[in-house]
């Protein structure tokens, strides 16, 4: 199984790998045919180790990359993984501003309706799996290069940290809505529908990388910028949330080692 993926083109390997993302945002969303509530200390333990992982992946597997190619392309290595890792960030932070305002105007409407709800849930986190579906992209769309640090175990497991991180962002969708009122079949299409992008976003990053080499030392800093994000912006305050929250940043630094044997020991 190992040997057939290693042998496929590089955008198919992005394709399955965003799949795979997607699949499990809609194990996440299944549960609202199961449960009700989920506990919350095992959510935040994924998300804790998630934050790990992507931390980890950021450096070893995007920016150390990022500025290895760039100095092998006579490029300004600080500079660009400056511009790409600022970029990346922005991008999200512009969404979250864009989610901020539609969300206001939902709450001063009279207008409160099930398919409003639905819309606000579904867009604010598809804004985040846009870029997450690059970084996968770009992640496998990089080992057509052979640079240091980019490995195919290191963006496998890019994927892996991503795809359990999208776990509890689709129950996050589906259960709320399920709470709202809406059938259990409506709200797990939603939930799921919300990270259908990703798919789609990772054969983009990929076939970016492989059309336009030098646009790659941009987009492996901006997948970092866009993670790291996510990272300081969602999974950890949300983990830190519990009230075991020394054992939520255990997982985190769990998450984070694994992540680190993968890319030193194993890439």
């Amino acid at each position: 199984m190992i040997e057939w993926f290693s042998n496929l083109n590089y955008i198919i390997q992005a394709l399955i790998a965003g799949i795979f993302t997607w699949s499990i945002t809609a194990i996440g969303a299944s549960l609202v045919f199961i449960f009700k509530k989920i506990n919350k200390s095992v959510m935040d333990a994924m998300l804790g180790f998630a934050a790990g992982v992507m931390i980890a992946a950021s450096f070893w597997s995007l920016l150390s990359p990022s500025i290895e190619m760039s100095k092998s392309l006579n490029m300004n290595a600080w500079l660009v993984a400056f511009i790409g890792f600022i970029l990346g960030g922005v991008l999200l932070f512009i969404g979250d501003k864009i989610f901020d305002k539609l969300e206001k105007k939902r709450k001063n409407s009279q207008q409160k309706g099930k398919l409003k709800r639905c819309l606000m849930l579904i867009i604010s986190i598809t804004l985040h799996n846009i870029p997450e579906g690059l970084a996968v992209g770009v992640a496998f769309g990089s080992l057509a290069y052979g640079l240091e640090g980019a490995t195919e175990s290191a963006a496998i497991m890019l994927a892996f940290g991503i795809g359990l991180q999208n776990f509890p962002e689709g129950s996050a969708v589906s259960l709320p809505l399920r709470r709202e009122g809406l059938s259990r079949k409506k709200s797990f299409f939603y939930g799921q529908l919300s990270a259908i992008v990703e798919p789609i976003s990772s054969v983009i990053g990929a076939l970016i990388v492989l059309k336009a080499r030098f646009l790659l030392p941009y987009l492996l800093a901006f997948a970092a910028g866009a993670m790291i994000y996510v990272v300081v912006e969602e999974l950890i305050p949300e983990s830190q949330s519990n009230k075991k929250k020394d054992l939520m940043a255990f997982f985190t630094l769990i998450g984070f080692s694994i992540m680190m044997i993968m890319d030193v020991a194993l890439g």
